[in-house]
């Protein structure tokens, strides 16, 4: 069919511009159903953290035995009972919260029931543009119980490679690269981090969202990129039909 409209229209139709088109109607459509697929998986995990709320917390050391699929691990409530390091807190760095600069602190914290160490996320704590000031923190003594949930990092970009130091604490970091924390600290640890309950008492301000954007932020993109490849498609035929009717 396409081979009849070019032999008709040999003078009309720029084969260069048609694939071209083409090529970008498909980009269009491949994004639209990409913001669906994310949307689906969003519905998944929403509907798998309101499970969770149902179940009671599991010990680290099980936890550790279901590292078999680690996307399975996300989001798990976890009960951990044992003794925060004081001495070698990380901040991580560039975090705002109501327009206000700070940073998120991590700590790591050593379970008492599975003898294994992880790092605790223990929230939000305001900093300031002066790189010198060192925020106040709360020394959190002795035998501490508390609810968390499982977070599985995603790599960062970072624009640079991230150099630790075991000479001055806190330490500023851009992202939390726990396989460079464990080599730092010359220990090892667990492979995800743990965000303390948001009804947790310990720690500072929880200012996390488990997902940044909804399923129906999702389904919005989706929607204007399939708009898009429906109007750029209709303005490419109008184009070649202009072109055919125009006379030389």
């Amino acid at each position: 069919m396409t081979f009849i409209i070019f032999k008709r229209l040999p003078l009309k139709i720029n084969v260069a511009v048609f694939v071209f088109s083409l090529l970008v109607f498909a980009l269009l459509i491949k994004l639209a159903v990409w913001q669906l697929d994310r949307a689906a998986q969003k519905d998944i995990r929403l509907a798998k953290m309101a499970s969770y709320q149902q179940q009671d917390a599991m010990g680290l050391g099980f936890i550790m035995k279901l590292q078999g699929n680690q996307e399975a691990l996300n989001d798990l409530p976890i009960h951990l009972s044992g003794s925060f390091n004081n001495q070698q807190r990380f901040l991580l760095d560039n975090q705002i919260y109501k327009g206000r600069l700070g940073y998120r602190v991590v700590q790591l914290f050593e379970d008492k029931e599975s003898g294994l160490t992880v790092l605790v996320n223990l929230g939000w704590i305001q900093g300031s543009i002066d790189r010198a000031f060192i925020p106040q923190f709360k020394e959190i003594e002795g035998l501490v119980s508390f609810r968390g949930n499982v977070r599985i990092l995603e790599p960062s970009i970072l624009l640079q490679d991230q150099i630790l130091e075991n000479e001055h604490w806190p330490q500023r970091i851009q992202s939390i690269e726990i396989d460079k924390i464990s080599e730092l600290l010359e220990a090892p640890l667990v492979p995800f981090i743990v965000y303390v309950d948001n009804k947790e008492e310990l720690g500072y301000v929880k200012n996390w969202v488990p997902i940044v954007m909804p399923p129906e932020k999702h389904l919005g993109y989706a929607f204007q990129w399939f708009s898009l490849a429906i109007a750029w498609i209709m303005l490419m035929f109008y184009a070649a039909y202009k072109s055919a009717t125009t006379p030389d």
